[in-house]
């Protein structure tokens, strides 16, 4: 059976700059989000200019020293496995700017990107400045960490890590945001890029849309990417198997205002013991 052309897959060796995963608006068939995974063995160096984008640089894990134009961040980042459960380091680095990132263990670096306006300087965000919540009840209950929110300054980017325990559910109920119709709903594209722990297993998302032009259930593996374009797209976690993804959106607004379905829009409410 042919795979999605909504999942894209890892290569099986990071490339001579140690990319093991790349999205763009052109390869995704969009125009805000882009999205890339970068492996580097201890003393690897990789730079790159951000260009007329706007980044946020995610240590997913391992440490790393973090050099931009005119700031230097030394020696951060603190967990070794995303299920550890902790918040990452990150960086924010505006456009017409450039960022240098040295790697002193073993490093999984994301490269969150898009369109930037200039409005902002470069800075680290620590763990500490991360927003770290409960979502949900019983079985749809998930922890999220808050990256890089609408509360924070940036341009574009949204930015924000889930971790679904294995036999729960997230992005749940299922919830949309395709539509430019503000103040009820924003237009975001979406990536969602999963670890899977063990990482033999998988994940279940479906996206699907009201009109069911679009309506895919998808088999995740370990270090796979989703492409949301559109339509509703919750995920499972299978028993035995914790799920770990990280979400990059942006849009037209920086606003994150979702639509559920009207369906299931009901499961919102904690039912009373």
């Amino acid at each position: 059976m042919s795979q999605s052309q909504l999942i894209v897959a890892p290569a099986a060796v990071p490339d001579d700059e140690g990319s093991l995963l790349s999205i763009t608006p052109e390869s995704a068939g969009w125009s805000h989000v882009g999205f890339q995974v970068i492996q580097l063995a201890e003393g690897q160096t990789f730079h790159r200019e951000t260009g007329e984008l706007e980044v946020c640089l995610v240590l997913l894990s391992g440490k790393a020293n973090v050099r931009t134009e005119k700031q230097e961040w030394l020696e951060i980042g603190q967990r070794m496995n995303v299920f550890e459960g902790i918040p990452p380091f990150s960086v924010y680095v505006p456009n017409d700017d450039s960022y240098e990132v040295q790697a002193l263990t073993k490093l999984e670096l994301a490269i969150c990107s898009a369109p930037g306006r200039g409005n902002h300087l470069a800075r680290l965000i620590t763990p500490e400045q991360v927003g770290v919540e409960k979502r949900g009840y019983g079985n749809i209950e998930r922890q999220i960490h808050n990256i890089l929110p609408e509360q924070e300054p940036a341009d574009s980017l949204l930015v924000v890590e889930v971790f679904t325990p294995n036999g729960h559910w997230s992005s749940y109920p299922p919830h949309k945001h395709d539509q430019d119709d503000l103040p009820n709903e924003s237009l975001l594209e979406e990536t969602y890029y999963f670890r899977i722990q063990p990482e033999n297993g998988f994940a279940i998302q479906r996206v699907y849309s009201d009109d069911c032009s679009i309506d895919e259930t998808l088999v995740v593996k370990d270090g796979q990417a989703v492409l949301v374009h559109k339509g509703y797209h919750p995920v499972s976690a299978p028993p035995g198997y914790d799920c770990y993804y990280l979400n990059v959106m942006a849009g037209p607004v920086r606003t994150w205002k979702f639509h559920n379905d009207p369906d299931h829009e009901w499961i919102m409410t904690k039912p009373s013991k």
